[in-house]
C-alpha cells in the first residue's frame, strides 16, 4: 500500500501527516479531524495546487482527489457549525407563532385606540390556520424528511412534500453522494418544490380576498427562489454532467 506524506498547512507553519493514497477522502478528512480536535464539519479541505475542495467522500481515494505524495493541501476551520436541520426549525418555527400571537395576545396592542376590540373574523382565522399548516409541513420535512384556493394550498402542499421525499431519497445511505432528482414536476423544471410553494401560497392569496400584502410576499418570495433554483441548475450541470437532462426552466414553465 503506498504512503502518502501529505503536508498539511496553517499558516504561517505547516505539519505533516502520513496517509495510504489509496484510502478514501473520508478518511483525510477523519485524519485531520483527530490530529486538529475539531469536528470534521469545520473543516474546509483544498488542494495546493489549484485551491479546488477535496470531497468528503467515500466513494473516491485521495488519489483519484488529485493528492500525491508530498502533495500540499490547505486546512481551514469554518468555526463552529450548526446543522441543516436546526437552521430550518429555527427559520420556520417564526412564521408558526408570529401570526397567533398578533391575532390574539398583542390583538390588544394593535388596536390600542379602539374603544372596543373586535374578535378575530372567521377569515383571519381561516388564513392563520393556512399558514400554521404551511410552516408546520416545514417543519415535518426538516425534522422527519431533512417541503383551487383550498383545494389549491391542499395541492400545492402535498406536491411539495412529495418533492422534498424525492430529494430525501436521492441521497444514499452514509454518502454524500446524490442521485439524479426525477419524478413527479422535475420533467418540467428544475426546482419543482418551488413550483409546488408558489402554487399553494396562491391557493392562500384567494382565500385572503386578493389580499395585496400576501401578492407582495408572493412576489418577493419567488424572486428570492427563482435566484436558488438557477444555482441550483447550474449546479446539477456540474454535479452530473451528460447524465443531467438540462432545463431551460428552473422554477416557472414558461416564465423563468
Amino acid at each position: 500500500m503506498t504512503s502518502a506524506r501529505i503536508r498539511v498547512v496553517s499558516h504561517p507553519r505547516g505539519k505533516s501527516i502520513h496517509l495510504a493514497i489509496s484510502r478514501v477522502a473520508k478518511e483525510l478528512y477523519d485524519a485531520l479531524a483527530e490530529a486538529s480536535g475539531l469536528s470534521i464539519y469545520r473543516l474546509r479541505v483544498t488542494k495546493g495546487s489549484d485551491w479546488t475542495l477535496v470531497p468528503n467522500s467515500k466513494k473516491i481515494t485521495i488519489k483519484e482527489v488529485g493528492i500525491e505524495n508530498q502533495s500540499l493541501i490547505h486546512v481551514k476551520d469554518l468555526g463552529p457549525q450548526i446543522s441543516w436541520r436546526t437552521v430550518f426549525i429555527a427559520e420556520y418555527l417564526g412564521p408558526i407563532l408570529i401570526p397567533g400571537l398578533f391575532l390574539f395576545p398583542l390583538r390588544p396592542y394593535l388596536y390600542y385606540n379602539y374603544d372596543t376590540i373586535t374578535e378575530p373574523s372567521g377569515l383571519q382565522l381561516l388564513l392563520c390556520a393556512l399558514l400554521t399548516i404551511h410552516f408546520v409541513k416545514r417543519e415535518y420535512e426538516s425534522i422527519f424528511v431533512h417541503r383551487f384556493s383550498l383545494a389549491l394550498f391542499a395541492f400545492g402542499e402535498l406536491a411539495n412534500l412529495n418533492t422534498h421525499l424525492v430529494l430525501r431519497d436521492l441521497r444514499r445511505p452514509d454518502t454524500t453522494e446524490r442521485g439524479v432528482p426525477h419524478g413527479f414536476g422535475f420533467g418540467v423544471v428544475t426546482c419543482p418544490n418551488y413550483l409546488f410553494e408558489i402554487i399553494s401560497w396562491m391557493g392562500i392569496y384567494l382565500v385572503s380576498g386578493l389580499s395585496w400584502s400576501i401578492l407582495i410576499f408572493i412576489i418577493i418570495g419567488s424572486v428570492q427562489m427563482g435566484l436558488w433554483a438557477k444555482k441550483k441548475e447550474r449546479r446539477y450541470r456540474e454535479e452530473f454532467g451528460g447524465k443531467y437532462k438540462v432545463k431551460r426552466f428552473v422554477m416557472l414553465p414558461g416564465i423563468v
